[in-house]
């Protein structure tokens, strides 16, 4: 399972050199998250529509090891935007994918753009 968790690295935006099409903006939920596939990863996708802003973010729960991190609630700790894993309830930010517990477990984040109604995001591979 540890080469799993090694292939999800977390993507700056000066850094990408691939915009993967994820899909319509319709396509997703708001305020909530979407599963989609790229590659051999799956990608946690979330509409935050309270702050107008959208996060991308690996679907693998870093603790539990399960794809599940799409299906978490997603909210704000101090203003930073958040999403909690349905598993364990432990939150990470969707901005850095620091863990917002305080555990070593962070998550892999990647920059989102949209377009013409299609929601692209940023891979450096």
């Amino acid at each position: 399972m540890q080469n799993i968790i090694e292939q999800y690295n977390s993507v700056a935006a000066t850094d990408v050199k691939k915009w993967f099409k994820a899909g319509k903006t319709s396509d997703f939920p708001t305020d909530g998250g979407a599963c989609v596939k790229y590659e051999s990863k799956q990608i946690a996708v979330f509409h935050f529509t309270r702050i107008s802003k959208w996060y991308a973010c690996q679907n693998l729960c870093p603790h539990k090891l399960e794809m599940v991190i799409s299906r978490g609630m997603i909210g704000e700790d101090e203003g930073i935007p958040k999403v909690a894993c349905p598993m364990h309830k432990k939150t990470f930010s969707l901005e850095d994918g620091g863990n917002l517990n305080g555990d070593d477990y962070k998550i892999a984040v990647y920059p989102v753009k949209i377009e013409d109604e299609n929601v692209y995001i940023g891979f450096s591979d």
